[in-house]
């Protein structure tokens, strides 16, 4: 027999039904926000960078790599073949002006010094035994002149009297002619000896020139080889660190070969290195920014080294502040060369959307819509680049990557 359904059974089996229509209106209300998101595609505004087009300066600059250098730093080579006897100061030590860094050997060169200085003393004495002989072989030729000229003046005094004697008929004509010829024979070999004087007299000078030139040379090779050894024992010549040196005790040392180097740690300076496509937009003088840690340093270009190397030119950078306590050698550091300046232009923070020059797409905030927009930019610094058309000032831009979404003309932002 068929019973009457109390009333707290039909009001859980109502509840339940409402519970179940409820459930099934909720889902279907997921489906379709989901199929509408999958429709319209859409981004939360959270998740992408936005910056506002704006008046101001924008800086033209090439971003370069740069290493941390010393400013100064002296280079020590051996003036001699020698070996290397003692390391007197390690890498990393610190020295003051005039400490020993290396001790070489150098025997070989105090054994040339003291052969040059005996060279030396030889040479003087020739020297001096030279003008002494050149001085007797003058003196005898001197002599024989005076003596060919009283033989010259008896002569000539002899021919007068054979002259008168033979004018009174008291001697012959043939010890007249005699005479004569006596006479002009003596005439003759005093100018021979006169020359033979004059000729002995540029001989010497001209010997002991000679001599004196060869003296000299050998000082000056003297002086030389003391001043090399004196430099054999390498010394620094400011205050500094020493940043290398030779290793191996006992080994060989060329002349020429570097055995030491010590920079000045309390001025550095930046050598960055840039693409040889921007060599004609490099030269000194440029201005310089240097992000160290986080921070800018100004600087200015000093030097463009001529040479390309794998495609790279070398740049020296001069630092305003070159002893920042944030500088240390080595280290790496990015370099912001400014070759161009717009003192007021439209511009924008650069991001991975707003990287450079030339044409772009970028997205364009309009209320809960970000639109696709065709834009040109010109000139970029390292914060900032310009903006030659397509955009106005106040205009939102997202500056996030949206290469993903480049095939849409429109964004929705939630």
């Amino acid at each position: 027999m068929d019973r009457e359904i109390d009333s707290k059974t039909r009001q859980n089996a109502l509840i339940k039904r409402w519970l179940i229509a409820a459930a099934a209106i909720a889902a279907a209300w997921l489906v379709i926000s989901w199929g509408a998101g999958l429709i319209r595609p859409s981004l939360k505004r959270s998740m992408v960078r936005t910056a506002v087009v704006e008046q101001g300066p924008v800086d033209a600059s090439l971003s370069a790599t740069g290493v941390v250098v010393p400013q100064t730093e002296q280079v020590l080579s051996s003036p001699v073949d020698a070996r290397l006897l003692r390391i007197v100061k390690k890498a990393g030590s610190a020295v003051k002006k005039g400490d020993p860094i290396v001790e070489l050997d150098v025997n070989a060169s105090v054994l040339a010094v003291e052969t040059l200085g005996q060279d030396l003393a030889l040479k003087a004495n020739q020297q001096a035994r030279s003008k002494l002989s050149l001085e007797n072989t003058l003196s005898d030729l001197n002599a024989q002149v005076e003596i060919k000229k009283l033989q010259l003046e008896s002569a000539r005094l002899e021919h007068q009297r054979n002259r008168q004697l033979f004018d009174q008929g008291l001697s012959s004509e043939e010890v007249l002619r005699k005479s004569e010829m006596a006479e002009k024979q003596a005439g003759i070999e005093l100018l021979r000896l006169e020359a033979s004087r004059l000729n002995a007299q540029a001989s010497t000078r001209a010997e002991l020139d000679g001599l004196v030139l060869e003296l000299s040379k050998l000082q000056k090779a003297h002086q030389e080889a003391r001043r090399v050894l004196g430099l054999a024992a390498p010394t620094a010549d400011r205050d500094g660190v020493v940043t290398w040196t030779l290793t191996e005790e006992g080994s060989t040392v060329r002349k020429g070969d570097v055995v030491a180097r010590i920079a000045d740690l309390s001025a550095f300076r930046v050598d960055a290195s840039v693409s040889d496509a921007y060599a004609s937009r490099l030269s000194a003088g440029l201005p310089v920014q240097v992000r160290v840690d986080d921070r800018m340093v100004d600087g200015q270009v000093t030097d463009v080294l001529p040479t390309v190397q794998n495609g790279v030119i070398t740049v020296r950078v001069a630092l305003k502040d070159p002893s920042d306590a944030s500088l240390r050698p080595n280290l790496r550091v990015e370099v912001f060369i400014v070759t161009g300046h717009r003192a007021r232009a439209l511009r924008v923070r650069k991001g991975s959307s707003t990287s450079g020059e030339g044409v772009q797409q970028v997205f364009v905030v309009r209320g809960d819509r970000a639109e696709r927009r065709r834009v040109r930019f010109g000139i970029a610094s390292f914060d900032f680049v310009e903006v030659v058309e397509g955009l106005a000032a106040g205009d939102e831009v997202i500056v996030s990557d949206m290469a993903d979404y480049q095939h849409l003309s429109s964004i929705r932002l939630r």
